[in-house]
C-alpha cells in the first residue's frame, strides 16, 4: 500500500462526501449546477448514495486493494458521465467542479494500481 494513494483516498473520499451533502440538502449552488447539466431533482439522492459508497469502497480500499481498484474506476466514471452531462446541455463552465474531482479520482486510480 502507498502513502499517496492513503492521502489521495482519503481527500476524494472527502470531496465525494462534501458532494454527497450538497446533493442531499440541495444546496443552491449545487442545485444550479445540476438544474444547468438537466438533472432532476429526484436523482440527488441516487447519485449522493453512488458518491458515498464510492467515498466508503476508497477508504476500505486502503485495506483491500481490488475493492480501491474498483471503487476508483467507479468513482472516475461517474465523473466522466457528470462532464458528458454538463457538455451535452452546453453547460461547458459547470464542467469545472466535476473535471477537479475526475483528475483527482484518475490520480487515484493510478496510485492504487502502482501500489499493487
Amino acid at each position: 500500500m502507498s502513502i499517496a494513494y492513503v492521502v489521495l483516498a482519503i481527500l476524494l473520499s472527502a470531496m465525494l462526501l462534501m458532494s454527497a451533502r450538497g446533493k442531499l440538502t440541495k444546496d443552491e449552488r449545487v442545485v444550479q449546477g445540476l438544474t444547468a447539466a438537466g438533472v432532476p431533482l429526484n436523482w440527488y439522492p441516487p447519485l449522493a448514495i453512488i458518491e458515498i459508497i464510492g467515498a466508503v469502497g476508497l477508504i476500505v480500499g486502503i485495506f483491500l486493494a481490488p475493492l480501491g481498484v474498483a471503487a476508483a474506476i467507479g468513482v472516475v466514471l461517474y465523473f466522466v458521465g457528470a462532464i458528458i452531462a454538463h457538455v451535452r446541455t452546453g453547460d461547458t463552465k459547470g464542467a469545472a467542479a466535476p473535471g477537479t474531482i475526475l483528475l483527482v479520482a484518475i490520480a487515484t486510480l493510478l496510485t492504487r494500481i502502482l501500489s499493487l
